[in-house]
Order: C-alpha cells, then structure tokens, then sequence
C-alpha cells in the first residue's frame, strides 16, 4: 500500500533537492538548479522588488503627507488605490514592453503602479486619523505647516504609513514572478519555464517566492511595530 504522506511529501522533498543540486535541463544540454542559481534568481527578485519600492515610497509618501495635511484629494486617494487594483500587472508590463521594451526598467515601472495605491492610500489616512487638537496645539506654538507635518503628523502617522509599504512589498515581490516575460530572470522563471525546469523546479520556485514574501511580511511587520511611536504602543 502507498503511503499518502510520503506520496503528498515526495514533490516538496523533490523541489527541496532541486534548490540544493543541479541537474540537466528537461531540454538537455545544460545544468540548472542548484544553490547558486536559486541565491541569484533570489538576488535579481530582490533587486527589481526594492528598486520598485523605493520609488513608490519616493513619490507616493509626499503625495500622501500633502494631501492628508491639507485635507483634501480623499477622492484622488481612493481613486489611485481602486485603479492600483483593478490594472493586471501582466497588461502594464506590456504596455511598458510596446514603448520601452523589455529589461529592468520595464518591469520596475510596472511594479511601482502597482505598489503606489496601497502607501498612498495609507498614507493619507494615518495623517488624517491625527487627533486634530494636536495638531492645532502646534500650530499655536508657532510651528509652520511643515513643521507640524515634520513633527507632529509623520511620526503619529508613521505606523499606518509602513502599513501600506508591508503591503504593497508582499504585492510586489509576490508579482515579481512575471518578471522574466520581460527580460528580467527572477524566481519566477522557475514557474514559467516548466519546460526547461521541470515540475520539482516550477514547485521550487513556488515555494521560494513563498518563502520571500513571507520573510518581507515579517519583517515589514516589525518595523511597522518599530515605527509606531511609543506613547501609543504603552496606550496599547
């Protein structure tokens, strides 16, 4: 009799062993998986990931100061995170592809529509949820509306604002995976090209980019615990 276990355990101790050794391609003539190949795809899938993010924190985390700081644009806000939803990545890459081409730029581009709406959105909100009589003592001790954005309305906001960055990284590096449609080989090569890697490399790259995006989970997770000012942590 076969055991279901070890038969439902055997494609991940597969995929597992497919990270750690190489072999020859389902199509012959070279060597794929291994370590080395799975540390680069990791590093390429990092790269395009935090290229991505830090232009979407760039032009995304002002926009949302100014417009939550003078109360209007909720409308623009909303609007941004709905569209950021509703627009396949895959459409934007090539829409990108038609006009740039394929590369790291291509994909960076796409990726930082998609991560724009989520911090924007937060963004807005943790500095419209300040309590508005802090704001105002504030101002009455004379701190200028940049001031009072430096000061007052960033760090209160700060935990809400890395909400929206946790989740637009997990989105992100989660999306990565279309990468290599464009030209760029990340760790979701692994996962389209089943033909070349087989199905214990479509599995590997699956759990790799699992793995990835949980560790960013985590670890965003902690620092928007970090980011949240003490006071309020003590509150809680």
């Amino acid at each position: 009799m076969i055991d279901p276990v070890a038969g439902f355990l055997t494609p991940f101790r597969d995929a597992v062993d497919f990270i750690l050794h190489t072999r020859e391609a389902q199509t012959g003539g070279v060597q794929v998986g291994g370590l080395s190949e799975a540390l680069n795809f990791t590093w390429e899938h990092l790269k395009v990931s935090g290229a991505a993010i830090g232009i979407a924190c760039a032009l995304a985390v002002p926009i949302g100061l100014a417009l939550g700081h003078i109360g209007k644009g909720e409308l623009l806000a909303i609007s941004i995170s709905n569209i950021g939803r509703a627009v396949p990545s895959l459409a934007l890459i090539a829409f990108f592809v038609a006009y740039i081409g394929v590369g790291f730029t291509n994909v960076t581009l796409a990726l930082v529509l998609l991560a724009i709406p989520p911090i924007l959105t937060n963004t807005y909100v943790g500095v419209r949820q300040v309590d508005r009589e802090v704001i105002d003592a504030g101002r009455g001790m004379g701190l200028t509306a940049f001031q009072v954005v430096r000061q007052i309305e960033l760090p209160l906001a700060l935990a809400t604002v890395f909400g929206g960055i946790r989740t637009s990284a997990v989105n992100v590096v989660a999306t990565a995976t279309i990468a290599p449609l464009a030209g760029v080989l990340t760790l979701g090569d692994y996962i389209l090209s089943a033909n070349v890697y087989g199905e214990d490399g479509r599995l590997a790259g699956a759990i790799l980019v699992a793995l990835l995006a949980l560790t960013v989970e985590f670890a965003f997770a902690g620092l928007q615990r970090l980011a949240a000012p003490r006071g309020l942590k003590i509150a809680s």
